[in-house]
């Protein structure tokens, strides 16, 4: 199937799965939209949160009425008290009528000393009449409530919750199964940005490992372009927002520019005053390997529009590890190179025909390289080119530059989102991909 695919990022929406079925392409192939939700499915199911509101409120209603069935049966008994009340003052109107001349003073003395004890019950009576009613129209409402339960019973199936619970999380559990299929996507829109964080200089770095198992959600944090080493961790975004530190990491070389990426648990950064690409292990401590970039122009020679020592841009997708960098026998050119991880030896690259100087940012999403034509006001995805076709293309995505400077922008495969320094702020922006989804059938 051919879908489109809007992952938000998660800091707030609680959408449930969403799959819409809208056309078939030439072959018979379907064309659906998938918005992918975050955990917890169960309780969004429209249909389920409606069963359960509805049951909630038909219990409230209930106990209302045991409320209601108690107050009456109290109200019942003055009734019968008064009833009988009501009987001896007919006896004693039929006494006055036989001998009215005698025992008159007497019986209308009587007489109104059980009127006095009748008033009290006017009251009573009368709120036993609008309770008859409230009892009348909660009988009518739990009628219309039970036509609805049976209605959506019989839509999604005579089933109790835990069994509906169940039939949801299988749901859940084959939607995610049918997005592992999705291949990789074409950059349709950006939107956003969403502020995680104001902090540090103008420039800087902060990145998540797209590598990284679900539950851990360490970020790290580089502040400044140059004449720093210092990289500061945090367990987790809400850890980032905060500045809880959880640990500090002092590299045995400063680094040069904004442009490092964090990748199966090691930090890839350019060497300050050099070509010389650095893996850096966060679990020992160590350098791992390190190797000079061929020709790659460096220092302020090729840099992006911002400047800031920006001339080699180390970045990860779906992929694998890549750097992006200008040299002289590509005429200052962006050159696309495919990096060994293990190695950082250059596996295949690629020559384009975009100025590397002209270039605001750039970040790779499936193998394809996108760059912005500014880091200022006005900037968006100008260019982009395919490693897979060896093909390029003008594009016109704008995005929000709502600080004003970007100095860093980078995709996270995991998140699908992309990372950004802006002016200071670190924000994040949602992308939306055009996938397309490989069936049994395309194999």
């Amino acid at each position: 199937c051919i879908c489109i695919d809007r992952h938000f990022t998660q800091i707030s929406p609680k959408e449930g799965w969403q799959v819409y079925s809208s056309a078939q392409d030439p072959d018979g192939r379907c064309i659906c939209t998938v918005v992918a939700p975050e955990q917890n499915l169960c309780s969004r199911d429209a249909k389920s949160r409606q069963l359960r509101q509805l049951l909630e409120k038909v219990q409230n209603m209930s106990q209302s009425i045991e409320v209601l069935n108690l107050r009456t049966q109290r109200d019942f008994q003055y009734v019968l008290k008064m009833e009988t009340q009501m009987k001896g003052l007919k006896a004693k109107f039929r006494q006055i009528e036989d001998d009215r001349k005698t025992l008159m003073t007497k019986h209308f003395q009587e007489l109104k000393e059980k009127m006095d004890e009748l008033l009290p019950l006017i009251p009573v009576l009368e709120q036993y009449k609008t309770d008859a009613k409230l009892i009348t129209q909660f009988k009518e409402e739990i009628r219309n409530l039970s036509a609805v339960l049976t209605g959506i019973q019989e839509e999604i199936g005579a089933y109790d919750y835990e069994e509906l619970h169940q039939r949801v999380l299988n749901l859940e559990t084959r939607l995610r199964d049918c997005m592992k299929k999705l291949t990789c996507g074409k950059l349709m829109k950006i939107t956003g940005p969403i502020t995680v964080k104001t902090s540090g200089t103008r420039f800087g770095a902060w990145m998540t490992d797209p590598l990284a198992t679900e539950k851990n959600n360490r970020v790290w944090y580089m502040d400044s372009y140059t004449n720093n080493k210092i990289v500061r961790e945090y367990k987790s975004i809400t850890d980032f927002v905060s500045g809880a530190e959880s640990r500090t990491y002092n590299l045995p070389f400063k680094w040069a520019g904004t442009n490092h990426v964090v990748y199966n648990g090691s930090l890839y950064f350019n060497k300050y005053q050099s070509n010389i690409i650095i893996k850096y292990s966060f679990d020992t401590g160590r350098v791992l390997a390190q190797r000079s970039l061929e020709y790659a122009g460096f220092h302020n020679v090729y840099p992006y529009t911002w400047g800031g020592f920006s001339d080699i841009d180390l970045m990860a997708d779906e992929i694998g590890l890549w750097a992006i960098y200008g040299t002289n026998q590509n005429a200052g050119n962006i050159v696309i190179s495919q990096l060994n991880q293990d190695t950082l030896e250059v596996m295949k690259s690629w020559n384009t025909g975009y100025p590397k100087r002209s270039a605001g940012e750039s970040f790779m999403i499936c193998g394809t390289l996108y760059v912005t034509n500014s880091h200022l006001t006005g900037a968006k995805v100008y260019y982009s080119y395919s490693t897979k076709t060896s093909t390029y293309e003008y594009t016109d995505i704008p995005f929000h530059n709502q600080y004003f400077h970007i100095s860093m922008l980078d995709y996270n495969a995991r998140d699908r989102a992309l990372y950004a320094w802006n002016n200071g702020h670190q924000v994040l922006f949602n992308v939306t991909l055009f996938h397309i989804i490989k069936t049994e059938d395309d194999t």
